[in-house]
């Protein structure tokens, strides 16, 4: 089955019907059995539809991009865990050399830093790579 959105040529009605196949809908067109709900006309016309993406391919396509997001951050972007605003701010004032970096905020740094004009951007938590452990300092003798 296949669901089309048509137009009528005649009135400008716009609706939609289902049909067998594609090929069905065309032969009821020529046969002028496809007509507009309003006035009666055969004058339909196929409007342009996206394709339908099952939900299972939405699903992974979404899943695939989540993926690649996190492995190009994780491999490309230093993690400043809570210092990100002094991070950011280092950098934009250039008392540090500039260099992709992700961490955490406060909504308060947040605002400070976008007040300043600091560029910074949230990164959605499903994109973010996971944290990486920190490294136990040595027990002291």
């Amino acid at each position: 089955m296949i669901r089309y959105a048509l137009t009528c040529e005649t009135c400008a009605h716009e609706f939609e019907a289902w049909f067998a196949s594609s090929d069905a809908f065309d032969k009821q067109a020529r046969r002028k059995l496809v007509t507009c709900p309003d006035c009666d006309s055969p004058q339909v016309k196929k409007q342009i539809m996206a394709p339908s993406v099952r939900t299972s391919e939405k699903s992974r396509a979404i899943e695939a991009m989540k993926t690649a997001a996190q492995t190009h951050i994780a491999e490309n972007f230093d993690y400043v865990g809570e210092s990100f605003a002094d991070e950011a701010r280092a950098m934009y004032y250039g008392e540090e050399a500039h260099r992709p970096i992700w961490g955490e905020t406060t909504p308060e740094e947040r605002a400070a830093l976008e007040d300043e004009g600091v560029p910074a951007m949230p990164l959605p938590p499903e994109f973010a790579p996971k944290k990486p452990k920190r490294k136990s300092k040595a027990p002291e003798n």
